[in-house]
C-alpha cells in the first residue's frame, strides 16, 4: 500500500530534504523514525530536494508499506521525530501515484526583513541597510511570464534535463516590516528561486532597472544573474496535487 505524508519543517539544522552522505537530512531521520515504528526498512520519495537551511511548511512524501496505518500513527511518528519536523498527515493514495511526478505545481515563499528584527534573524533576510524599490521589483515579475528557460537561475552542474518551467505566479507584497515574495511554478530548478530573489533585490536597490530582466534570463548564464538570496528566508508552501 502506497502512503502520502504531508508534514512541516524547519530547515536549519539540515543539509535539505534529500539523503547525501555524511550530512544530516530530513528524509533520513523521516525513513529512520518509519521504519523503527513499522519495523520494516521504509524509503520515501519527497515532492522535492529543499538546498541546505531552507524550510518547508507543507510538503509532502510517499512511502509503501505492507502494514494498514490507523488514525494514530500520525501522533505515533511526531513522537519519534525530532521537534524541527512536524507530521500534519498521513493518508492512503494509489499505489502509482507519485509524491515529485504527480505533483502538478510547487509554491514558496521568501521573506525580507526591512527593519532590523531581532526575532527574524533566522527566519527572513535581513536588508534593512538600503531601500528596496518594490514597485520596480513586481515590473521585473512580470517579465518572468515571458519566458520557460531559466538557465540563468539554475545551480551549475546539475543533473537537471531541462531548465524548462512554467512560471504561474511571481509577486512581491509589504506588510509593515516584512516583504513577501510569492512565487509558483510546475517546477523549480536547484536554486532557483534564491537566484530571482538576489536578482530581484539588485532591481529594488537600482543595480539592475526591471527590463534588465530579459537579458538576465536571455543570456542563459548562471553569472549574469544576482547572487542566490540567504537560504533561511526561503520555504516551500504548497505542493498541489489531483489526488
Amino acid at each position: 500500500m502506497r502512503y502520502f505524508i504531508e508534514f512541516s519543517y524547519n530547515g536549519k539544522n539540515y543539509f535539505g530534504y534529500q539523503i547525501q552522505p555524511d550530512a544530516i537530512s530530513v528524509q533520513e531521520e523521516l525513513e529512520k523514525a518509519l521504519s523503527t515504528i513499522l519495523r520494516e526498512e521504509i524509503k520515501t520519495t519527497g515532492a522535492g530536494r529543499t538546498d541546505t537551511g531552507v524550510h518547508a511548511k507543507k510538503i509532502f512524501a510517499h512511502f509503501d508499506t505492507e502494514h494498514e496505518l490507523s488514525d494514530e500513527f500520525p501522533r505515533r511518528l511526531n513522537g519519534f521525530l525530532p521537534p524541527d519536523i512536524s507530521i500534519h498527515r498521513i493518508f492512503k493514495v494509489r499505489d502509482d501515484f507519485h509524491a515529485r511526478f504527480d505533483a502538478t505545481y510547487r509554491t514558496y515563499e521568501y521573506y525580507i526583513s526591512l527593519a532590523k528584527n531581532p526575532f527574524t534573524q533566522e527566519s527572513a533576510w535581513q536588508h534593512w541597510k538600503r531601500s528596496l524599490d518594490i514597485d520596480k521589483m513586481n515590473e521585473a515579475c512580470k517579465i518572468l511570464f515571458e519566458y520557460e528557460d531559466f538557465t540563468s537561475f539554475a545551480k551549475l552542474k546539475t543533473d537537471n534535463k531541462t531548465n524548462i518551467c512554467k512560471m504561474y505566479k511571481a509577486h512581491w507584497e509589504q506588510e509593515g516590516t516584512e516583504l513577501k515574495f510569492t512565487v509558483s511554478a510546475n517546477r523549480f530548478l536547484r536554486n532557483m528561486v534564491r537566484a530571482i530573489v538576489g536578482t530581484m533585490v539588485e532591481v529594488g536597490t537600482g543595480k539592475l532597472k526591471p527590463e534588465d530582466m530579459r537579458r538576465v534570463i536571455e543570456d542563459k548564464n548562471r553569472n549574469a544573474a544576482g547572487t542566490s538570496a540567504p537560504a533561511h528566508g526561503l520555504y516551500l508552501v504548497d505542493v498541489g496535487y489531483e489526488f
